[in-house]
């Protein structure tokens, strides 16, 4: 049941009236789409509204990768996609980590570049892979201009001192970010451009009459806006249900500080669907989607014996074989995907514009994808 406030002429006259943009979603993708309307028009009356206490979604409930994509991914979207919609998508990526860190600043977000590395089990996997090494890479300097990226680094398995694994290919231009300190900078600096941000208010229906819009809201707020931007991500399809993009449950741990931790960088396996890195002398670590895609294709928060367990398997067996820990932290994010992995910029309306399905890269995309859906409200305004 919505639950009615009754809001005050002083709460209206400050905050509710005359509003240009309300932006759905206080994630990466509407933070950086408020600050980009708000700079280049200080005008401009620009609210947020945002159905949790944080970022709801996976801004801050990620593991914090600043990478655009192992090569076992590129060469499965090269199958999947073709090349040249593959590339550009890598191209984004990296336009968008490289303006993430322009607008937020390394030291704030604890950025590493600590390069990555990407796991093989068997020569199966592995050989395809290599099989497509120097094409992807020649690709990948064409498209952003980034040279010989992926390597051949089996050496750095028994650096890191990891059990099971067979061989390793390197990334040299991928890092790691603190995604809580990275939010946190966001939002400040969304604050101080003059936007409003609204916590705990949950949007449930959209109406466009084409001379403004009605938002409907628990609690209610009555609000009315001329232009509305939907950057919830995993959870567009709740008020665009017409839409690609699925939710899609992603789970991660975190250890308890470890002695003498060999650990050091970005690592993932099984083309993505596996991810871990250090945190401090800690293990984050992350993915087990693949076990129950049925199951994780949910918008509901929460962890799973199946895939938790498996987790702790490739943490005792791989990461830190031998190795005694304790598990400090369990939580889930939510992610946004679809039958591509292009992201949805799109017109829905007259009046309401959506920007979703980022495919779990948000870290990498969102500051991109931010500053493009606010272009696409400019003409609109």
């Amino acid at each position: 049941m919505t639950k009615n406030l009754q809001i005050s002429f002083w709460e209206h006259d400050t905050w509710l009236r005359d509003i240009d943009v309300a932006i759905i979603g206080s994630g990466i993708v509407g933070l950086n789409a408020a600050l980009n309307l708000k700079t280049n028009n200080p005008a401009l009356r620009v609210i947020i509204l945002e159905r949790g206490s944080y970022p709801y979604g996976a801004s801050t409930r990620n593991a914090g990768f600043a990478c655009f994509g192992t090569l076992s991914e590129l060469v499965r979207d090269i199958q999947s996609e073709g090349a040249q919609i593959a590339f550009e998508n890598v191209r984004k990526r990296h336009e968008g980590l490289q303006l993430l860190r322009k607008i937020i600043g390394d030291d704030v977000m604890d950025f590493e570049m600590t390069g990555s590395g990407e796991l093989f089990f068997d020569d199966v996997a592995y050989n395809a892979a290599v099989s497509q090494l120097e094409a992807v890479n020649k690709l990948l300097h064409s498209y952003t201009g980034l040279k010989e990226n992926f390597s051949l680094a089996d050496d750095r398995i028994r650096a890191h001192g990891f059990g099971k694994a067979t061989h390793l290919i390197h990334s040299k231009h991928e890092g790691l970010i603190h995604s809580g300190k990275m939010m946190h900078a966001l939002l400040q600096k969304v604050r101080e451009a003059g936007v409003s941000i609204f916590n705990n208010v949950n949007v449930t229906d959209i109406e466009d009459d084409e001379g403004a819009v009605t938002l409907r809201t628990d609690p209610a707020l009555n609000l009315r806006c001329r232009k509305v931007l939907i950057t919830t991500n995993g959870f567009t399809a709740r008020l665009v249900p017409d839409i690609d993009v699925s939710p899609a449950r992603g789970q991660l741990l975190v250890t308890a500080p470890i002695d003498n931790l060999k650990v050091h960088g970005a690592f993932h396996f099984e083309e993505g669907y596996y991810y871990f890195r250090h945190v401090g002398n800690r293990i984050l670590f992350g993915g087990g989607r693949n076990l129950d895609i049925a199951g994780e294709t949910t918008s509901e928060m929460g962890i799973t014996q199946q895939i938790q367990q498996q987790l702790e398997y490739y943490l005792r067996e791989v990461i830190i074989p031998g190795t005694p820990y304790a598990i400090d932290h369990r939580w889930s994010g939510i992610m946004g995907m679809g039958s591509k992995r292009t992201v949805i910029e799109t017109q829905i309306s007259t009046n309401v514009f959506c920007a979703a399905r980022l495919s779990g890269t948000g870290i990498a995309i969102g500051s991109l994808v931010g500053r493009d859906a606010a272009e696409m409200l400019k003409g609109s305004l």
